[in-house]
């Protein structure tokens, strides 16, 4: 019996090892099987019983790979032995594990918040995640996404976020539209990088199966079978964030994460996030999630900061209300003055 296997050309390099070698161990363990590795393909030869056996062997490896994000040696063998998919049992006991990111990395909710970031993405369809730097809003939106995407719950991640960085200087930048886009969303680049093999992710984002984007190139969409991340809210408008939530279609998660302490919106425009927390608050199959300084899992020093800046900002507070409040005297003592 001849048969051929197609693997996707994104898992291929990774599942058939550097120069081949997981599928060189693959013949020691088939020894009857005569097998070839073309481009992407896989040609087995062989008795019938033997081919069937090593095609459902090297989906399962597949299958390992994705969910793993490695592929070593023993578990080539593993699985290659094992009667059933308890295999698969190992290394899942964690129920704070999202994903496995590249090379094996666990990627897992750490802190109360960021857990009840990833209850509230399964039972409801839009989360506001609001918080300081550093606190995994985006990260953990990311996470569950490819993770969705990876048990086939959705067909595409969108990210985005406003570039109001770039306001008028963005024409002064060298290079095309992308080229100067690209800085003020690497941040989601690197979380990406962090939960996928660069391969695999380069050819999703040729399909369009992951997307960045700015927010304006929203306009005018339905997004369905996704999930959808605003990252830096804080910086849309209230405009802006009403066309971005009106775009969710059917089958779709939307995220929108963002700090309210770091607005770079002129000071005649207010936040959209602001906003939203006020209208949307109660609305059923929405959720708000707050992050603290506490949530922080940067270096030490971050929560430090942050702190400092809380404190600092809640004096200027309390300083600018007596200075109102003086004000407020004054001029209730100079409108009884003149009365009298």
């Amino acid at each position: 019996m001849d048969k051929i296997i197609d693997i996707p050309t994104e898992s291929a390099v990774e599942l058939f090892g550097f120069q081949n070698n997981n599928i060189t161990m693959l013949t020691h363990i088939f020894p009857k099987l005569k097998i070839v590795v073309r481009g992407n393909q896989v040609k087995v030869s062989g008795p019938d019983d033997e081919v069937l056996e090593f095609e459902n062997r090297i989906l399962l490896l597949q299958r390992h790979l994705e969910q793993f994000g490695k592929l070593t040696e023993t578990d080539i063998v593993n699985i290659s032995a094992m009667e059933d998919d308890s295999f698969y049992a190992i290394n899942q006991t964690d129920a704070n594990v999202i994903v496995h990111g590249r090379d094996g990395k666990v990627i897992k909710a750490i802190t109360p918040n960021q857990k009840r970031l990833v209850e509230s993405a399964d039972k409801n369809d839009m989360v506001f995640v609001v918080g300081p730097a550093g606190t995994g809003k985006t990260y953990t939106a990311v996470a569950l996404a490819v993770k969705a995407l990876k048990n086939k719950q959705i067909k595409r991640i969108i990210l985005t976020r406003p570039a109001v960085e770039a306001g008028e200087n963005l024409g002064f930048l060298p290079g095309d539209l992308r080229d100067k886009l690209d800085p003020y969303l690497q941040p989601l680049y690197d979380a990406l990088w962090d939960m996928m093999p660069m391969q695999k992710l380069m050819t999703m984002m040729e399909d369009k199966v992951i997307e960045i984007a700015p927010l304006a190139f929203m306009r005018g969409r339905t997004l369905d079978n996704a999930y959808v991340i605003l990252d830096e809210a804080q910086n849309a408008t209230s405009a802006q964030l009403k066309m971005f939530l009106t775009r969710m279609g059917k089958n779709a998660k939307f995220f929108i994460t963002g700090d309210i302490t770091q607005v770079d919106l002129p000071k005649n425009q207010q936040s959209g996030l602001l906003l939203a927390d006020n209208i949307l608050r109660g609305v059923k199959g929405i959720d708000f999630i707050y992050m603290e300084s506490k949530d922080v899992v940067r270096h030490h020093l971050v929560t430090k900061i942050i702190n400092r800046y809380e404190a600092f900002e809640s004096e200027q507070e309390e300083l600018a209300r007596k200075r109102r409040a003086e004000k407020e005297a004054k001029y209730r003592e100079t409108l009884d003055n003149e009365s009298v």
